[in-house]
């Protein structure tokens, strides 16, 4: 009787370590195969972010180039062309101003630490879209002074038809479509087709949507990860 007591008892702890060893081999395959999820997702979202970062260096190179050539030509005409002169160095401003943004930016971008909470990365990613959105919206600002920047006192007169019926309704065009767009893009009106046919259609903005839904489907594997864990302990 001492024996066959003595047996079950070998049974049931042999039955508990092997449960337990199964537990651990569980656990040691969720790990990897949550790690192996994690960093090809981050993989992933490195690889959009630095398209992100490629656009931004080409736009800041070439707004260098594009603002040092208007200031050539505004140093060249000497204020002669007050409309010439306050048309060009309006878009030079709004030229700096998004240069100096996109220089932020790809440093944001560059110190993004994976290793951190997935919390602060999502945030940080959400930032910058609302930063891209507010950038784009300050660009569509200088359209209106490309139309205005070859006015002159002579072409300017009451009595001339080309500047009424031509000139000025393209002129006026042109900042009603500016106040439009400044006014609806933005990333409540996501949702329209056009805001994000817009703003999706170069790898600015999209490379931070992409990236910012592969480090969702981290946080979402690793929630059901742990809901799977929580169920096998039931």
């Amino acid at each position: 009787m001492i024996m066959e007591d003595d047996d079950l008892k070998n049974i049931w702890h042999e039955y508990d370590r092997r449960i337990e060893e199964a537990k651990l081999l569980n656990l040691q395959s969720w790990a990897l195969n949550f790690r192996w999820f994690q960093d090809s997702r981050i993989q992933k979202a490195r690889s959009k972010l630095g398209a992100a970062v490629r656009f931004k260096l080409f736009a800041v190179l070439l707004g260098v180039v594009w603002i040092f050539f208007l200031g050539v030509l505004v140093y060249g005409n000497q204020l002669k062309n007050l409309y010439f002169t306050i048309s060009l160095g309006m878009i030079i401003l709004f030229n700096v101003i998004a240069i100096v943004v996109y220089i932020k930016h790809i440093i944001l971008i560059r110190k993004i630490d994976y290793s951190e909470s997935i919390t602060d990365t999502q945030k940080r990613l959400a930032n910058l879209q609302l930063s891209t959105f507010w950038i784009s919206r300050i660009l569509w600002l200088q359209m209106p002074f490309y139309c205005t920047w070859f006015w002159n006192s002579s072409l300017i007169d009451f009595s001339s038809l080309r500047f009424w019926l031509i000139t000025f309704p393209i002129t006026l065009f042109f900042i009603l479509l500016t106040i439009y767009l400044y006014r609806n893009i933005n990333i409540r009106n996501i949702d329209k087709w056009w805001v994000k046919r817009l703003m999706m259609s170069g790898p600015e903005y999209k490379s931070l949507v992409e990236a910012k839904k592969f480090v969702a489907e981290i946080d979402e594997f690793k929630k059901d990860l742990l809901l799977n864990k929580e169920f096998q302990n039931m």
